[in-house]
């Protein structure tokens, strides 16, 4: 399959056929790299890497992907470049378009990473925007092919705040794979009815079935999958955690609402996740309204530490997978 010189901006822009072929292609480089094979097919080329966002996950696993691939690698983070401020995203793109094969954004806005998209002539990736996250879903799903050995007809149940960039992606990602998405939160935080309506018809096509609920039991019974997310994104304001704990503190992923999925589902979570008193933040959302809802009292919000640490939580192998979908997207489109 020929993917030279595409992009990731949204896999509303990949078809099915496309997104199984980066799967399969993640699966043949995760395990040539546990074998110790080398590919070193794309030494001589560069890419950047920008990130308004700090990471964790999505810095190294392009960073990894990149250097297995033989690729040098420039990051500059949230303070070392002037796009935006003194240069705007269009001449920037046009400038790193120059000195790279390829570009990673990870930011706030869509219409950033589409402008690099437009104006750079090289592949550009999006990392995450307050929209998408393509690169996190490919990793999603094939830590699901891996544990079901199937996507189609996999139920899979998004509890949270199902109108961000993972409710938005996720959604995308079961209705190209003729998945079973629930979105299951309050009614104020859907995802936008286009959006909604898009994916709809997609679904036509490929036999998923989309659905929004915001009942946890109703919703979660039969489940393959329960995902969360953190309840507050990156960029957001502190004062935004009260608002967001009281409406969605009865959607916490708990050993009660795991336990009336299917026996044999799994828990997953894009991470970083608040699940214990190990983080500066975590204690200080316990110690502020821990008082008041007992379900965050121990700095557990989106999942408790019980589910986290579980036999059925994959999270650990979703990080890992983010660096091997990575690769397949930097091989795909930037090889010869």
């Amino acid at each position: 399959m020929n993917l030279k010189n595409r992009s990731l901006l949204t896999l509303l822009d990949y078809t099915p056929k496309e997104i199984k072929y980066l799967i399969s292609l993640a699966k043949k480089l995760k395990k040539e790299k546990r074998k110790g094979k080398i590919n070193k097919s794309l030494f001589g080329k560069n890419i950047v890497i920008l990130f308004q966002k700090d990471s964790t996950r999505t810095r190294c696993a392009f960073e990894v992907a990149a250097m297995d691939l033989g690729i040098g690698v420039t990051y500059i983070g949230p303070t070392g470049s002037q796009m935006g401020k003194k240069e705007s995203v269009k001449d920037t793109a046009r400038v790193l378009g120059r000195m790279y094969d390829g570009i990673e954004f990870r930011g706030y806005l869509q219409s950033d990473v589409e402008i690099l998209g437009k104006y750079s002539n090289v592949p550009v990736w999006n990392g995450l925007t307050d929209t998408y996250h393509p690169t996190q879903i490919l990793a999603d799903l094939l830590t699901i092919k891996e544990k079901f050995k199937k996507l189609e007809g996999i139920k899979l149940v998004y509890l949270g705040d199902a109108r961000n960039n993972m409710g938005n992606s996720l959604m995308i990602g079961c209705a190209k794979m003729g998945m079973h998405f629930v979105g299951c939160a309050p009614k104020g935080l859907w995802p936008s009815p286009d959006l909604i309506n898009t994916c709809q018809d997609i679904a036509k096509e490929t036999g998923a079935i989309i659905e929004f609920m915001d009942k946890p039991l109703e919703a979660t019974k039969d489940a393959d999958v329960l995902y969360s997310d953190v309840w507050v994104s990156m960029g957001e304001p502190k004062e935004v955690w009260k608002e967001r704990i009281q409406l969605l503190h009865p959607y916490q992923i708990n050993k009660k609402l795991i336990g009336n999925a299917k026996e044999d589902a799994i828990f997953m979570h894009c991470l970083p996740a608040f699940h214990g008193m190990d983080t500066v933040l975590g204690k200080e959302i316990a110690a502020e309204f821990g008082s008041f809802y007992q379900e965050v009292k121990n700095g557990e919000m989106e999942v408790t530490d019980e589910v986290l640490e579980s036999s059925q939580s994959v999270v650990f192998d979703e990080a890992e997978n983010r660096m091997h979908t990575i690769k397949a997207v930097i091989l795909s489109t930037m090889g010869k």
